[in-house]
């Protein structure tokens, strides 16, 4: 019997978006049944129609179906989930906790981590994007059955960067957590050799993005919005170094894809940033790790890479030689199906 993949509507790319669409073709080209239906809403906090399609799609599986159900879709809605997950193999995937997103109110956030809680802790099996979230998710609703899944990066050429150091590349949604205000920051305080910075990635509120813009002031920042496929290539092969400013992350898939290209990272040290960057044969981290919203910590590493030629050197061969040791999708693939074949055998 297949796999049902019930996913949310994709407004804009993002990290969550990207790995299920891989993860699922990782799954067919492994042989492994899945059929994906994608259920458009404003997750995790739908209104009236969009829990009822849900409950459409959850109503309408056969008895003992294996279903595997994004967090973003299944969490805020207990609900609706919970009554089914005596019927159904329910496997509940979270790339986000839900009260981790930035800007929410403290009453707001509690509520959403309440309904996680509920959604998780009836669930059959519950995954994880890195082995901190899923330590995260166990410590924080008492669940014993969360296992790591990471997203896989595809393979690239090196990337030819542009002089060695002065080129930075940040990739991420103009999202409030994804950090650029701290990015921003953080590039006023260095001072020193000429450097320039692209911000890569879909803008969102226009009036954040403008917020930005105005805060950036002078500096050598541009703006360009989402890319893919070339014209996303293109900006990694003008990288010298890529930044991740984020107050919160469960992995970081950029980081894997700054280093499948052999482009060291600075990045703040949230989540699965660690796991992502991980080491070199040699014990080395291909790149540097700081506190999350502190600009002065983050001024400083982009200092130092910026007038550290051995440092810079030292970074670049790490980045190198982790390169080659970057699990593919296919291996997420494989990790996944183990779960998926686990709540068959129950």
């Amino acid at each position: 019997m297949s796999t049902v993949f019930v996913v949310p509507a994709a407004d804009a790319p993002s990290g969550g978006h990207v790995y299920d669409e891989r993860l699922a073709r990782a799954l067919a080209a492994a042989g492994r049944p899945l059929r994906t239906v994608t259920v458009p809403g404003a997750w995790p906090r739908p209104d009236a129609t969009a829990r009822a399609r849900l409950a459409g799609v959850l109503d309408g599986l056969p008895d003992r179906s294996t279903v595997l159900l994004d967090g973003l879709v299944a969490c805020g809605v207990p609900e609706v989930v919970v009554p089914h997950t005596g019927r159904l193999r329910t496997v509940v995937l979270v790339h986000l906790p839900l009260a981790e997103e930035t800007g929410l109110s403290p009453g707001t956030a509690r509520d959403l981590s309440e309904r996680e809680g509920r959604v998780l802790r009836a669930a059959a099996d519950v995954v994880a994007t890195s082995a901190a979230t899923a330590a995260d998710l166990a410590a924080r609703h008492g669940v014993a059955r969360v296992h790591s899944v990471p997203p896989g990066v595809d393979p690239a050429p090196p990337s030819p960067g542009t002089d060695g150091a002065s080129q930075l590349l940040c990739v991420a949604s103009l999202t409030p957590r994804k950090g650029h205000d701290v990015l921003l920051d953080a590039l006023a305080l260095v001072r020193g050799p000429a450097w320039s910075c692209e911000c890569v990635g879909p803008f969102g509120d226009p009036g954040r993005v403008a917020a930005l813009r105005a805060r950036a002031g002078p500096l050598p920042v541009r703006f360009t919005g989402a890319r893919t496929g070339l014209a996303l290539q293109a900006a990694y092969d003008a990288a010298d170094l890529v930044v991740l400013p984020s107050r919160a992350e469960t992995y970081g898939m950029v980081v894997a894809e700054a280093l499948a290209r052999a482009v060291p990272v600075v990045a703040t040290s949230v989540g699965g940033v660690s796991e992502a960057l991980g080491r070199d044969p040699y014990g080395r981290r291909p790149g540097l790790l700081v506190a999350p919203e502190d600009p002065t910590a983050l001024g400083d590493a982009l200092r130092r890479w910026l007038t550290d030629e051995s440092l810079r050197e030292r970074l670049r061969d790490a980045a190198r030689l982790r390169r080659p040791n970057l699990a593919g999708w296919k291996e997420a693939a494989r990790a996944m199906a183990a779960v998926l074949d686990r709540e068959v055998s129950r």
